[in-house]
């Protein structure tokens, strides 16, 4: 069988490698890594010996003409350099698809910009959104759809709410809340939100530069009210050092006969509790673990962190190329996700719902 070159990109002090994207090839029959290219040259030389090649590079256009690889990982967490290194990836002839970390970029300007990229030229884009690969995502949807919670009445999400609770945890984590949010309940029609500084809505003097290249930020407390395709009301919100212990980062599916409730990962951890009431307090009902088996089943797959995740995603990707399909978390899956969360901003700027697919494809914080 043929492997796939795969040509990684990463970038030392700004995103590194994301979450293990530079290693998952290595242990992915179908791939061998041809090279990488890091601008940080310490940096560049410790990625070399991780991904065991001796082609290095200090800049990744470089490697894309030279290597002509099959596959680009665009590893870095930082979003200002995902737009130009997809744009290059994606416009090299040799590229067929990318794998590329969350969240997908800074604005719906550079997310429309790779999208017609990526068309011009098929190429099949999957972003790191590890949880939608989870075993238990079909069991838990199968579950819903037998009605094991009843009728659907709403999803409710949290972010981490630490240090980077408000703002920055709507960018950087609840880019994963969204996406579960749109894999149950579909596209998002309608959004309304508010985002506050220290109790009072942001206004200009509030924004400043974010870390980890997000740009424009602003506020350490968002809530967000989205109606969804299936007309249901979603929920998300976000404060600053409100953490729990453990943390309540995950999604919560309300029915009219209990709820379920998953949080992130490989074996992403899920639970049900089938009581109308919603507290086991008054009818002594108890939450279920579910496994990818069912509801009180012991979980026959061995949870694989981060790396079994990265397998999974990379796997779909080389079947969506060969079988000329997006793969399940596409570039499209990563628009609506970064959509959902530019809403909250521009609804906040608007001063009221805002609908979707946004009209607005500017930085809402750059038009306060």
């Amino acid at each position: 069988m043929a492997k796939y070159r795969i040509g990684v990109i990463g970038h030392t002090g700004k995103g590194n490698y994301g979450h293990g994207m530079d290693r998952v090839w290595l242990d992915v029959p179908r791939t061998q890594i041809v090279a990488v290219a890091d601008a940080d040259a310490k940096g560049l030389a410790s990625a070399r010996k991780r991904a065991k090649v001796d082609k290095a590079y200090g800049d990744y256009r470089k490697m894309l003409a030279e290597q002509k690889p099959d596959i680009v990982a665009v590893c870095p967490r930082w979003l200002d350099q995902h737009r130009d290194m997809v744009v290059a990836a994606a416009n090299t002839p040799s590229v067929k698809g990318i794998y590329m970390e969350k969240p997908m970029c800074r604005s719906l300007e550079e997310a429309d910009e790779m999208i017609a990229a990526c068309r011009k030229r098929q190429v099949k884009l999957a972003i790191a959104f590890q949880t939608r690969y989870s075993p238990k995502l079909n069991t838990i949807k199968q579950l819903i759809e037998d009605g094991a919670i009843g009728t659907v009445l709403e999803y409710r999400g949290r972010g981490k709410e630490d240090r980077r609770g408000g703002g920055e945890d709507l960018w950087v984590l609840g880019t994963h809340i969204f996406n579960l949010i749109h894999y149950f309940a579909g596209e998002p029609k309608w959004c309304f939100a508010q985002v506050r500084q220290n109790g009072k809505p942001i206004t200009k003097k509030d924004v400043r530069n974010g870390p980890e290249g997000i740009g424009p930020l602003a506020g350490d407390s968002v809530q967000a009210m989205y109606r969804m395709a299936d007309d249901r009301t979603a929920y998300f919100n976000t404060n600053k050092d409100q953490r729990g212990s453990p943390s309540r980062f995950g999604l919560q599916i309300f029915g009219s006969k209990g709820i379920i409730e998953m949080f992130t990962g490989h074996i992403a951890p899920a639970a049900i509790l089938a009581d109308s009431s919603w507290s086991p307090g008054r009818t002594k009902s108890r939450w279920k673990p579910i496994s990818s088996a069912g509801i009180d089943k012991p979980e026959p797959i061995k949870d694989g962190g981060l790396h079994g995740g990265n397998i999974l995603v990379v796997n779909d990707l080389i079947d969506a190329i060969e079988e000329d399909r997006e793969p399940e978390a596409s570039i499209y899956e990563a628009v609506t996700s970064t959509e959902m969360i530019v809403a909250c901003f521009e609804s906040q700027r608007t001063g009221g719902p805002v609908k979707m697919p946004l009209k607005n494809r500017k930085n809402p914080l750059e038009m306060l």
